[in-house]
C-alpha cells in the first residue's frame, strides 16, 4: 500500500482509533463492578462482550475462560483532580493497591512519579491503581504540571 509519497505505510494504523479490551471470567459479575463501583454502563453490547465509553475512547470486556496476570497496569484512565476521583471511587468500595516500587514516592495510596512524556507538558505523574472484580489492574493518573 503505497501512495505517490511512499507515507502510506507508515500511517495504516496512525489514523485508527486505539481500544483496549479486557478479558472478563464473569461477565455479569465485571457489568456489576463497573457500574456499581467505577459509576459506568456499557454503550453497546453483543453476546460475550461489553462496550464501554470514556472520554470518547472506547474499551470492551469480553468473556474469557482466561484470567488477567494483574502484574501490570492494562488499562488507565487520566484525570484533571486524582484526590477526588479516588475519594469517590473509595466510597463506592473500590480499593486501591499498596504500591511499594523503587522511585515511586507513595502517600495515602497516590503515587508521585518522576518524569512524564514531555509532548504532555508535565514534569510526571501522580496515579493510583485497582482491580477491578476480574483481577484486571487499573491505573488512573494526573499529570504534574
Amino acid at each position: 500500500m503505497n501512495t505517490e509519497d511512499g507515507n502510506q505505510d507508515r500511517h495504516l494504523l496512525a489514523q485508527g482509533r486505539v481500544a483496549s479490551r479486557l478479558p472478563a471470567q464473569d461477565l455479569e459479575r465485571a457489568r456489576r463492578f463497573y457500574a456499581e463501583r467505577l459509576g459506568l454502563e456499557p454503550v453497546d453490547e453483543r453476546p460475550g462482550g461489553l462496550l464501554y465509553r470514556c472520554g470518547g475512547t472506547d474499551f470492551a470486556l469480553f468473556q474469557s475462560t482466561g484470567a488477567s496476570p494483574g502484574t501490570f497496569t492494562q488499562m488507565g484512565w487520566e484525570v484533571a483532580d486524582l484526590e477526588a476521583v479516588v475519594a469517590e471511587l473509595e466510597r463506592r468500595g473500590v480499593v486501591f493497591e499498596k504500591v511499594e516500587v523503587p522511585g515511586f514516592r507513595t502517600r495515602d495510596g497516590i503515587a508521585e512519579i518522576d518524569g512524564n512524556y514531555p509532548s504532555k507538558g508535565a514534569r510526571g505523574e501522580r496515579a493510583a491503581w485497582f482491580r477491578d472484580s476480574e483481577g484486571n489492574l487499573l491505573g488512573i493518573g494526573q499529570p504534574i504540571v
